[in-house]
């Protein structure tokens, strides 16, 4: 692996971030601002068993990312599977985060959608890159409108 492979949360990063043509916040299009918020979809490589395989857990990781964030928690829903997995989804203020658990495989897929500040979601999906340890993972970002 060569110093440019990790990207900017030290890292691996498989993929490319996939942006809009949209090269302004809020730019209007038919009258209309089209970029409404931004969506980050991510699939983390290589996550702790021990993290993702229990409810508290990862209920745990997710209010505290929501709190440091700052962002504004309407109401959850968490679920248990057995013998193990887990999904959170967490309905905010801004939007959603969802999260689903596959100890087996170590992987996580997250969703993290904001509307109005685009640095919410960015710290946000940060702080689940520190949380949850990835030792790689791919992920698109949305500017959704």
């Amino acid at each position: 692996m060569k110093k440019n492979d990790k990207n900017v949360y030290g890292v691996l990063k498989i993929e490319k971030i996939a942006h809009t043509g949209f090269k302004k916040w809020g730019e209007k299009r038919w009258g209309m601002t089209m970029i409404v918020g931004r969506h980050i979809i991510a699939e983390l490589y290589g996550v702790p068993k021990e993290l993702i395989s229990n409810e508290r857990e990862v209920r745990r990781i997710i209010e505290e990312v929501v709190e440091e964030a700052e962002l504004t928690t309407v109401g959850s829903v968490y679920k248990q599977f057995n013998p193990h997995g887990v999904t959170g989804v967490v309905l905010i203020a801004e939007s959603h985060i969802s999260v689903h658990t596959w100890p087996e495989h170590e992987l996580v897929n997250l969703d993290v959608f904001t509307c109005g500040d685009v640095n919410k979601v960015e710290k946000a999906f940060k702080l689940f890159l520190q949380k949850f340890k990835p030792k790689s993972y791919r992920h698109y970002v949305l500017d959704r409108g």
